[in-house]
């Protein structure tokens, strides 16, 4: 991992370049750049070896901290984001095309160029401080993977967790990281005050198709194992089957919630893959590499399920889709459930403990 350093500008890949231990398979200029490249194969191009492309952070001087938002298909109202971009890499993640807004690429960029808000906690402490604040759940991870990485270092989501036991507010989280478990302390302690929720994302179950599909996630063994590990301590988790993608992961829907459920979920929910924007041409570059056999196959499916677009942003419609091959997803889905004994609702969190602490008490010395 680099040490802190300037932003830098995005460049073309050389093709036949595949970075290793990276999803994305090029490093397009941002749409909002008023120039743009791509790589070209001139002939002299070296066959040395893939290089590996390291991670670069940048401070993120925000002012702010809790993201709202009024979309009727999303299950809470506020979030909050200690990282924009991810190095897990995931080559389908919708939030990509962000990286836009900082003069990014939503390829390589976006998975290499992390930018990371060390004023977190101080920042949520002071909004939770605010006379009149109306305590609801907190989520993390709803746009950009909390326990990625360089978490492991920055401890920046671990400091979020401690901001919200010692105000005693309820905070739900999505990872496809067994990293979560190195917070277990704080969160079986939020859990048994009823203010915690853990969503674990599983896509798959092939350790092959996770290597290329996320890279730089948790297997999905040790993501199963985590949900083990989260339950057993009484947090109470759920698996996250998404995104389903038409005949690529589709097929293992089934297994899927049926490992979740030996592993102790008590709740699972999906959403059908999403690919706004920048997303789209990056998703199809993998499968024509990852998938040459049957990309046109995958995205004749995903194109079945949006009105024959690969996108449809329409509220409702872009989490589940439309067609026949989405109602069939949507209602193995339901039956799995059913089968699992997994609820389709996540018990709600408690909001009536929460409390201001006094400055100078011993859970804000943390600060």
């Amino acid at each position: 991992m680099n040490a802190i350093t300037p932003a830098r500008q995005s460049e073309a890949l050389p093709d036949p370049f595949q970075p290793s231990g990276r999803g994305a398979k090029s490093n397009a200029s941002g749409r909002f750049e008023r120039t743009t490249s791509q790589p070209v194969d001139d002939g002299w191009h070296s066959e040395a070896p893939p290089r590996q492309i390291k991670t670069t952070l940048i401070r993120d001087a925000a002012r702010s901290i809790i993201t709202s938002n009024d979309s009727p298909d999303i299950s809470f109202d506020q979030s909050v984001n200690p990282y924009r971009g991810c190095e897990h890499g995931c080559i389908y993640c919708f939030a990509r095309p962000t990286h836009a807004y900082w003069g990014y690429s939503a390829g390589l960029d976006f998975e290499s160029v992390i930018f990371f808000k060390p004023g977190a906690a101080e920042l949520l402490r002071k909004a939770f401080s605010k006379r009149g604040y109306a305590p609801r759940p907190v989520a993390l991870g709803s746009n950009t993977d909390p326990y990625q990485p360089v978490e492991r270092d920055l401890r920046i989501t671990r400091s979020i967790l401690e901001t919200c036991l010692a105000f005693r507010h309820p905070v739900s989280i999505i990872t496809k990281s067994a990293g979560v478990l190195r917070d277990l302390d704080l969160l079986s302690e939020l859990a048994a005050l009823g203010l915690a929720h853990v969503a674990i994302s599983v896509t798959t179950l092939d350790a092959k198709l996770a290597r290329t599909m996320e890279p730089r996630a948790s297997t999905p063994t040790r993501r199963l194992s985590a949900i083990t590990a989260l339950s057993e301590a009484g947090v109470p988790v759920s698996i996250f089957t998404s995104p389903m993608i038409p005949g690529l992961n589709d097929h293992e829907l089934e297994n899927l919630l049926g490992a979740g459920a030996k592993a102790g979920a008590d709740h699972a929910s999906y959403v059908l893959l999403r690919l706004p924007l920048e997303v789209e041409p990056l998703f199809r570059q993998w499968l024509s590499v990852e998938r040459p056999l049957s990309a046109k196959k995958i995205m004749g499916l995903i194109e079945s399920t949006r009105g024959g677009k690969a996108y449809d942003s329409r509220f409702h419609a872009r989490m589940r889709g439309e067609g026949p091959v989405a109602g069939l997803i949507r209602a193995r889905f339901e039956r799995a459930c059913r089968a699992n004994g997994l609820s389709r609702k996540v018990a709600p969190l408690r909001a009536d403990l929460f409390t201001v602490p006094e400055k100078d008490s011993d859970q804000l010395s943390l600060f």
